[in-house]
Formats: structure tokens, sequence, C-alpha cells
């Protein structure tokens, strides 16, 4: 059966793992009443709840005597290490754009790195059916696109399919009837090419994917360049420098059919597969027969642009929620995380029980940290940092990114005079349709740390704003900070209504009464720039006189609950974030107020 591998690249939200839904009902993958999850590709917890796909999948159907393997790629640009490890196993790609929205940056960057490795696009505009699509002014962004990514002239030369994933069909031209997704298979066979491969050669296999199975162990996945592998053949582990890491045999062949996995006998050249029996292979490495030399090339990974420190929790409500809160227990963790993913970097920290891990976005960082809350970890979390570099001259750089908002017009204003305020400068502005505009930035990393909730507010919620790795820029000056400060309780017990109801002139909460507290503990947000030491403890004194209509009810307004990232977001350089599997607290770094004090007094005195 010939093979035709293929990435769909899409940003978020634009159809790509509902398209993949139609893709495999439509060629008979699944019986007439079996029943399928929606979105059966974003198999993750954390996938289903964020409507986002984190984790690159493959699946594999059969369409007219060819087996088209299809892998699913993230659309956010912090999960790019997945995506520049997957395009290395196809041979084309189907470029997903929304008929409204247009080509995002998430787009732009994982097609530049198709494009950077000479694979041919299939651009489908897709939601062609809602009645604010725009589907020709969206083929020239297309097109504007590739000619800014350099694309050459047979890159340039793509064919375009108009879809709705969501109904399940595909024309080549709108006015044509819209039955089903046929073209889309059709397409694929005829304009990607076949797996340029070699089967009489020794066997050889580049490592893109890595995860862990209870009853196989490690699985590593990729696809196979060369030769075939048969089960318990022996093979041997590459380095990407060429030495040995380790010998052993291929104790179980999986191929991809549908959304499982078969076990097969024989891996031939261009197919997917998975290998068990390898221990201490990873990611990038290669695979290949004892005999075998010399490395196959691995895509080099876009290094990390932020980090945070990851401590042991040292509250005093520590070990009440989770199980797994001692150190070693956390560094087994992250050591286990970068095995498998290469984007993430983890480094031990100068302060005891604790570790620099680095990654590509606050949000990478934040579903690492929500994963790991949910398998029962404690933590406290520092505020994220960037990654400066030195520049040929000894220059300071930091990283710059591309932002791209799409505000109402009424709001455009003060989203380009806060960016502005954070270095930002605006690069684009034009009318979007619908009294919408769409603006274009380069912002510094740093500035953008916490920028994300004033946006949404400034907006009124209907702001969207994606960003993008630009560059490393010379370090653009001072950016002011968060300009209030915080509640801190002084006394540690369960938070009481009338004590908060008291203090809601000073502020606004983030907690509501009969909450645990802790001295240092973060409880709302200051009216002012100085943070405030309070009581939430304090009840009302009660006496045995009574008169009528003097004593009031407490109405205590609704505190705002901070999400991981937002309150990742929110917290200062002397604050941190409490995570455990049931509660998100902020607590201040010295939980002593003497403490406190002489720590500001010696960053003053630096």
């Amino acid at each position: 059966m010939e093979i035709r591998n293929v990435a769909i690249i899409a940003h978020v939200d634009h159809g790509k793992t509902t398209l993949v839904d139609g893709l495999l009902k439509q060629s008979g993958t699944f019986r007439d009443n079996q029943k399928v999850a929606e979105r059966a590709m974003d198999s993750n917890d954390l996938e289903r709840e964020r409507g986002i796909t984190i984790l690159a999948k493959c699946t594999s159907v059969e369409w007219d005597g060819y087996r088209l393997n299809i892998v699913d790629t993230p659309g956010h640009a912090d999960f790019g290490g997945e995506v520049e490890r997957i395009l290395s196993m196809v041979d084309g790609v189907v470029v997903l754009v929304d008929a409204a929205e247009g080509p995002m940056p998430q787009t732009k960057f994982v097609t530049q790195k198709a494009l950077g490795l000479g694979l041919k696009p299939i651009i489908v505009i897709n939601k062609a059916d809602r009645p604010d699509a725009r589907p020709n002014e969206v083929l020239d962004e297309c097109f504007d696109l590739l000619v800014a990514l350099d694309a050459n002239e047979e890159q340039l030369d793509f064919p375009v399919l108009y879809a709705s994933a969501k109904e399940g069909w595909a024309v080549t031209d709108l006015s044509e009837p819209k039955e089903n997704l046929h073209p889309l298979f059709d397409l694929i066979v005829r304009h990607v090419k076949a797996p340029e491969v070699n089967e009489n050669a020794p066997f050889r296999m580049l490592v893109t994917t890595i995860e862990s199975n209870p009853y196989l162990g490690r699985l590593l996945t990729g696809r196979v360049e060369s030769g075939v592998l048969k089960t318990n053949d022996p093979i041997k582990g590459l380095s990407r420098k060429g030495g040995k890491i380790e010998d052993a045999r291929a104790t179980k062949i999986l191929a991809f059919r549908g959304l499982e996995r078969e076990t097969i006998t024989a891996a031939r050249a261009g197919d997917i597969v998975s290998v068990a029996g390898l221990v201490r292979t990873t990611v990038a490495d290669t695979l290949g027969t004892p005999e075998e030399t010399e490395p196959l090339d691995a895509q080099p990974i876009d290094p990390p642009t932020i980090s945070m420190t990851f401590a042991i929790n040292s509250s005093p409500l520590a070990g009440r929620d989770g199980d797994k809160v001692q150190s070693r227990v956390i560094r087994a963790r992250l050591m286990k995380e970068i095995e498998g993913n290469v984007s993430i970097r983890v480094e031990d920290s100068p302060e005891a029980d604790s570790y620099v891990v680095s990654g590509r976005g606050e949000l990478q960082l934040g579903v690492l940290i929500e994963t790991m809350r949910r398998e029962g970890f404690e933590l406290s979390i520092s505020r994220p940092k960037v990654l400066y570099r030195q520049g040929e001259n000894g220059e300071t750089l930091e990283p710059l990114e591309e932002v791209v908002v799409d505000v109402d017009d009424e709001f455009s204003g003060v989203v380009v005079e806060k960016v502005a305020l954070r270095k930002g400068t605006m690069t684009d502005m034009r009318p979007s349709g619908g009294g919408k505009t769409r603006i274009t930035f380069l912002c510094p990393t740093r500035g953008l740390i916490g920028y994300h909730g004033e946006f949404l507010t400034d907006t009124r919620g209907t702001g969207i704003m994606n960003r993008l790795f630009h560059s490393y820029v010379p370090h653009k000056g001072e950016i002011p900070g968060r300009r209030n400060g915080v509640l801190i309780s002084n006394s540690t017990g369960k938070s009481v209504a009338f004590a908060l109801w008291n203090l809601e002139a000073r502020g606004f909460f983030f907690i509501g009464s009969g909450v645990d507290v802790y001295e240092g503990m973060i409880l709302g947000e200051h009216n002012r720039p100085n943070d405030l030491e309070v009581n939430p403890l304090k009840a009302k004194q009660l006496t045995n006189i009574r008169a009528a209509g003097t004593d009031e009810a407490v109405r205590l307004t609704t505190p705002r609950k901070l999400s991981l990232e937002q309150a990742i977001a929110y917290i200062d350089d002397d604050e941190l974030v409490e995570v455990t599997p049931s509660n998100i607290r902020l607590r201040k770094r010295h939980l002593d107020p003497h403490e406190r004090k002489k720590a500001s007094r010696e960053k003053i005195a630096s």
C-alpha cells in the first residue's frame, strides 16, 4: 500500500482537530454504529478543557488504496518544540486557515518551519460557511504570507480548497455542491509526494516523540527513513553526535491504524511507527542497525525564552492536599518531563529544594504546572523571568515578540497606549471588518508578562491577543511593573466575613470567608501602591444589648478568583504562587514581616 505522510497546520481554534475528526469518519475508519468522542485527537484532559492541541499526535486512514498518515500539530507557539520535530516525519502540509480571521501568528510560525524544510503546502480555507467569511481576501493574505516567508516558486503554486470541517465538506469552488471531504483526500494523494526512502538500505529511524506505556515501557515514535525493521531485530541507539547510547532489541513494533495502535511484525521505510525495547534513547536520537555509525540530522529546537523557579511548598498549609511534596519527587518528575519534551530545560537553583525550569512561554510552563498539580504535587512557583543573552559586543539582548491583537475600534487607543508603556512598537494597524481593528506590535517579552489580564479588562473581554517569538534585540530599559500593592494577612486561621467586609474599602479580595489563611498570605489587591498588612480574622464584638435596626447585614463582594496563569502573571518578584491539587494561593516569599523589611532594605541597598 502506498504511503502519504502529511501534517495539518493551523492557528488555535481554526478547526484543525475537527477536520481530522471528519477525515477519520469519512474514510471508513469507524464502524457506522461506533461511538466516537468529539475532537477525538484531543485525548488529554487539558486539551479538551482548553480547546487547544498541546501534544502532536498521529493517526492513519486508508483511502483508495493509499495509507494516509496524518499528524495533528499543536497550534500554539509555546508548544513549538513539538512542531519542529514532527515536521521532519512528513512530506507535505495542509495549512488550515479560518475564512474570517485569515492567517494568524501561529499559522505563520509553523508554516515558516514547514517551508524551511521544503514541504509543499495545500491551503484549506475552513469555516467557509460562516456569515462573516471572506474567502477571497483570506486567499490573498495566504499568498502574501507565503511570499513574506520566502517560499519558492514551487511552494507558491499551491492548490486551494474551501471547506467546513464541522459540516464535513470541501470543494475547489464555492459554487460546487458541498457533499463530503473526498476532494481533500484526493488532493493529498495527488499533491503530497511519496516518501523518498530506500527499503534495501539498512534500517534507520529518527525519534521524534516519546511516551510511556504501562505494559510496554518507553515507546519511541518516528518515521522509518530506510530499510525494514522486524520484531526482535537487534537495534542500536545513536546520539545526535554519533555516540552509541545503547544496544537493544525491538520487542514490539506498533503502527497507527485510525485512533488505535496495532502490533505489526515489520515496519517498512516511509511508515510512521512506535518501537518498544529501548531504555535510554530519547527524542532527536537515531535508531539503526548494530553496524550503524552515522546519526540522522535532527532539527534544531528554538531556545527557551522564559524561566520560573519550581520549589517545594514551604507554607504552613503544606502537605494538606497533595501527597508529592518532597524536592526529590519534584526533581524526578521534572527529569521525566524533559526526557520527552525537548523544548523545556531544567537546572538546579542556587536556593535549596528548588529548580529553575525554562520554556517557550507562560502557557507551556502553566500546562506543566497544571499537569503536576493534578498528579498530586504541591509546588511554590516564582514570577516568570525572561532569559537574556550576550551580544557579540558584550551588550545584553532580550527576547522580542510579535503581538497581533484584534479589538473593537473603540478600544484600540487604550491598547496602543498600554503596549507603548511596555516598550512596544506598533508596526501595523488595519481594519479587519465588523467594527474591529487588527494591530501588530513588536514588544519585549518581559513587558507582556502579566499584561493579558489587563488587556481583557481594557477591552471588556472582547479583545483577542496572539504572541509569537520574533528575535533577540538590545535591552530596551526599565518597564514599569504592577502599580498596586497587595493586602497581606498578619494572622493564621480562617477568614471571617465581618473582617473582610470592613476591609473592602481598602481594595478587592481573591478569597472569600471561611478560607484557611496564614501570616504572609496575599488576600487581595490594595487600592494604593504600597503593601498593607491586615487582619482577616477579626470578628464582631458581641454584647448582650440589642437595638432594633442597628445591625447591618454583612454582604461581601464576590472575590476575584485567579486561574493558575493569571496568578503566575500577577505576582511580583518578592511573591510566590502556592499550587496544590485543590488550591491556588498567593503569598509573599518571606512570610515573616521582619524578614520582608530586611529583604526590602537589602534590595534598595544593592
